[in-house]
């Protein structure tokens, strides 16, 4: 740590109670008062350094005509800071270190120390000092850490500006690109660096160093002086990412819930902080908010989660909340099912789960895929030798692609959140409206969790039962759906019509394909009669021959199995008219 001795004389006071007195054994002629605490001093030491004792003792009235009593209570740093003054004025030894500068400078321009009452007088040397001490990273914390104490002041002198930009143009820079050292007697053989990283010699190896070696030094900031150094790193240049990991942080150092059901270390484990309020805590969290970057993937969706779950926990304020759903919604593909389940927090719970605010996260996100797709050139018509043109394919694949997770996303929320009785149909259907049909190669994951709402609510109307059923496209069923969907008693009977039409017209598209190829084979072989080598040719592209009677054999399975299906559909039709007599 930084120090500055000053002075030669050994100790001139010694401490009687609430009282400093010297020990030269000469009548005090003048008493400072600051709060409970007094000192019995004389006017001379103190007069050919103060400009403001001077002008006091002036125009003070004397006991006696010898002695007076000076009251300073609005001094910067207290009779602490006083001490170090009067024995500054004595000539007595006192060191200046990172701890204490700062108060004993604004004490010295409210007593107005200047250069006029005496060579190298207190301004001077603390300015001087302040230097040293910001040419290193750990003294700028301690210095502005004490600048609480004294911030008005602090304030007005630039102390806390000072400190603040010296400590961002640190941690913006290489760590290793300056190497400045710490004031004081150091080994010949050893360097520390402004950030505290020692070197032994001057060819000493350098290991490298993470981008979050400052988080934990600048935690310790309160949260005023914090947001002003965040600002201060994002104006000098510092990358979203590394913002995001400070405030990170700071958030779990100080509010306990973010680390609950965390795979990250606590860094507060075994620490003496003192754990702010529930209200604190929640005032502190939209501050956080309020500093992350607006840069869309820069914070991972699960801490994003954490923060609003947190958020409705503390009860923060609406726009806190909405702000983090935004968020969350521009990014919604890179979040996880598990981490969208957030627990109903209202006070009128009828769900399980917040099924609102997932509604509200997800339009969010078709939002922006809707402005995005409405802001660009059809990715369609693409001209030679055009670039602009493949970046616009290559956006709208990105796109498509986001698009298609979320709908996986949605369909597995739905699933989820299905078997909750108390889940309305309108909301089911609300939840898969604004994902639209092409997002979903497949409709095999909506299908199932219509299949689980269905079971949970059997209960629902026929009529009700085929509002839910249009929300799937029947068409894109995999054949092991299709083939669950035929059978599933749960589905309206035209649903399931439906499922065996398309069915059977699917086999149907099959067997024309198989027949075509059929047709290419014989005619490939009648022609192959006429010319040899058009037989060389069409035996080696079907692997030796054989290939027309196996064509003819599977023709003949989608054959027989386009004749089961329609016997499946005869069969079950009769059957619901026969359950209609009931």
């Amino acid at each position: 740590m930084a120090s500055l001795k000053l002075g030669s004389n050994s100790e001139a006071f010694h401490r009687e109670g609430q009282s400093w007195r010297c020990n030269s054994g000469l009548q005090s002629d003048v008493t400072i008062e600051i709060g409970e605490m007094s000192f019995h001093l004389h006017k001379f030491p103190l007069l050919s350094r103060s400009g403001l004792l001077e002008k006091m003792m002036g125009e003070s009235i004397f006991r006696d005509g010898f002695s007076c009593i000076l009251q300073l209570n609005q001094l910067p740093g207290g009779a602490t800071g006083f001490e170090l003054i009067a024995k500054f004025c004595y000539g007595v030894k006192i060191e200046l270190t990172s701890m204490n500068v700062v108060s004993l400078r604004c004490a010295a321009e409210y007593l107005q120390m200047t250069e006029e009452y005496g060579e190298g007088n207190m301004i001077s040397q603390t300015e001087s000092f302040l230097d040293d001490v910001f040419g290193n990273w750990t003294d700028t914390i301690k210095a502005l850490e004490t600048c609480e104490e004294v911030l008005p002041f602090a304030e007005e002198l630039g102390i806390v500006s000072r400190c603040i930009n010296s400590l961002a143009i640190k941690a913006c820079s290489d760590q290793f690109l300056f190497n400045w050292p710490v004031a004081g007697g150091q080994d010949a053989g050893k360097r520390e660096f402004w950030n505290g990283i020692s070197a032994a010699g001057p060819s000493a190896k350098q290991l490298p160093v993470s981008n979050d070696w400052w988080y934990g030094d600048v935690s310790f900031l309160s949260l005023p002086l914090y947001k002003r150094l965040i600002r201060a790193v994002e104006s000098g240049g510092m990358k979203p990412e590394n913002i995001v990991g400070a405030l990170v942080f700071y958030a779990k150092k100080y509010i306990p819930q973010m680390n609950r059901q965390s795979s990250f270390k606590n860094p507060t484990a075994g620490s003496t902080i003192s754990i702010p309020s529930e209200s604190d805590q929640g005032a502190l969290l939209e501050e956080i908010v309020d500093l992350l970057p607006n840069e869309k993937g820069v914070i991972h969706s699960r801490f994003l989660l954490r923060l609003l779950r947190t958020a409705m926990a503390l009860q923060t304020s609406q726009n806190c909340r909405d702000n983090l759903e935004k968020r969350i919604g521009l990014q919604l593909e890179q979040a996880s099912l598990e981490d969208l389940l957030i627990p109903n927090m209202g006070f009128s719970v009828e769900t399980s789960y917040d099924i609102d605010c997932f509604q509200r996260i997800l339009e969010h996100f078709m939002a922006a895929e809707n402005q995005q797709a409405s802001s660009s050139v059809s990715p369609c018509i693409v001209e030679e030798g055009g670039s602009g043109q493949l970046m616009e394919g290559e956006t709208a694949a990105t796109s498509l692609s986001s698009l298609t997770m979320v709908a996986n996303l949605v369909d597995s929320y739905l699933a989820e959140v299905a078997p909750d009785v108390n889940l309305k149909l309108p909301k089911f259907q609300a939840l898969t409206a604004p994902v639209p049909d092409y997002a979903r190669p497949i409709s095999d994951g909506i299908y199932r969790a219509i299949d689980i709402y269905l079971k949970a609510h059997p209960w629902l109307t026929d009529s009700e039962r085929e509002q839910i059923c249009r929300t799937m496209n029947i068409q894109k069923l995999s054949l092991d759906a299709s083939t669950h969907a035929a059978q599933n008693e749960r589905l309206p009977l035209r649903v399931i019509v439906q499922v065996l039409f398309f069915e059977q017209l699917r086999l149907r598209t099959s067997i024309s394909g198989w027949l075509f190829v059929s047709d290419n084979l014989e005619d490939g072989v009648a022609a192959a009669a006429h010319d040899p080598n058009s037989l060389l040719a069409l035996s080696k592209s079907d692997g030796g021959g054989g290939g027309e009677g196996d064509v003819r054999d599977r023709v003949n399975e989608l054959e027989k199995e386009s004749r089961r299906m329609k016997g499946d559909i005869h069969k079950l039709v009769k059957t619901r008219r026969s359950w209609n007599i009931f």
